[in-house]
């Protein structure tokens, strides 16, 4: 029997995306529909190309038009990430999503999530950004490998390094090695303006993550106070000393109007070499307390050795090829991150913080 467009439409109309709850034809994901007899083919454009739950919408497509009798059917699946709706603000337009990576104290490896999201995301098929704004402890220098390299400049622009997939950023290529940074409050905030907006040549980009340094102080503000963002995330380690913290760096995000994209769990446990699972840390504050805040929990990233070495030689893309269990841990968080940018972005438009 041979189908009509309108056929395909109605059917596409019941397959719903599952984090975004709403049929993907009102989502303006179906792209293009060509229908041959009882042939179909149809392109699906996803929010993010991260999607956590891409295969469970090439499942429902496939079988919302088997339901309707469709016989060969060809789907091609493809993304477009998308930014916050309303108008494209002033500054950085050309980034779709801004998300700021923090944590309540130091130590928790915040700069390693922030890192190997940015890959992650990457690697995924994303455009993706990374700024070292952790202007006092800079650490990207030796987590991407970048020591001693100084960054190309256009002008007065700092164009950002090209490493591991992603453009990066960091104050660390522009001070002398092993040199401290002391900063007062107007000097952080001046030095992370220009290395954010004044003094870089950001591409285009689908997200920008952003490495602050840890705890409540002038540089999450400043952040804030120049661009909407996205979001943020927040690390911790389970402890519940570490918890303390984070839950006011929650807190403090939420005060800025920066909306929670989720918590993530760092050193959540370890696995010995005969198997055996250890919760060094205890296992599971972070979620109870995402919980508890009504915040996502993005995900447990386990300590791995692998992760160290990896992070202290400066190959963060490895974490994603030999142990898959490394992989998997990273690649879940990845993917719900995405899926939260995405529903966020599905909301109202990001609101903007004016401070007097």
């Amino acid at each position: 029997m041979a189908l009509t467009t309108e056929q395909v439409i109605a059917a596409l109309r019941t397959v719903k995306d599952p984090e975004l709850f709403k049929d993907i034809v009102s989502l303006n994901m179906v792209k293009d529909v060509q229908v041959r007899g009882a042939d179909v083919d149809v392109t699906v454009e996803l929010t993010t190309p991260a999607c956590p739950l891409k295969d469970v919408i090439e499942k429902d497509v496939t079988e919302a038009l088997k339901q309707v009798g469709a016989r060969e059917i060809k789907l091609n699946i493809t993304a477009n990430t998308r930014g916050a709706t309303g108008p494209r603000r002033e500054a950085l337009p050309q980034v779709k999503n801004i998300i700021a990576v923090g944590a309540g104290k130091g130590g928790v490896g915040k700069s390693t999530v922030a890192v190997n999201l940015a890959v992650g995301l990457q690697r995924e098929g994303a455009r993706v950004g990374l700024m070292d704004g952790d202007i006092y402890g800079p650490s990207m220098p030796t987590m991407l490998g970048l020591k001693g390299m100084a960054p190309e400049v256009r002008g007065n622009r700092i164009l950002p390094f090209h490493v591991h997939g992603i453009h990066a950023v960091t104050i660390g290529a522009l001070v002398e090695e092993d040199k401290p940074l002391i900063w007062r409050g107007p000097m952080a905030h001046g030095a992370f303006k220009q290395l954010l907006l004044d003094n870089t040549e950001w591409p285009d980009l689908d997200y920008l993550i952003v490495d602050l340094p840890p705890g409540t102080g002038d540089v999450p503000l400043t952040l804030c106070q120049l661009l909407p963002l996205t979001g943020a995330v927040v690390v911790a380690t389970p402890q519940q000393v570490a918890l303390d913290d984070a839950i006011r760096a929650v807190r403090m995000f939420q005060q800025l109007n920066a909306p929670i994209l989720g918590i993530v769990e760092n050193m959540s446990y370890f696995v010995a070499p005969d198997g055996s699972m250890n919760d060094i840390f205890g296992r599971g504050g972070a979620e109870r307390a995402a919980k508890q805040l009504s915040v996502p929990f993005l995900g447990e990233l386990p300590m791995f050795i692998e992760l160290r070495v990896n992070s202290d030689t400066g190959n963060p893309t490895a974490n994603f090829q030999a142990n898959p269990k490394l992989r998997d841990a990273l690649q879940q968080i990845v993917r719900r991150l995405a899926g939260e940018v995405s529903k966020r972005n599905l909301a109202a438009p990001t609101p903007q913080l004016n401070i007097t």
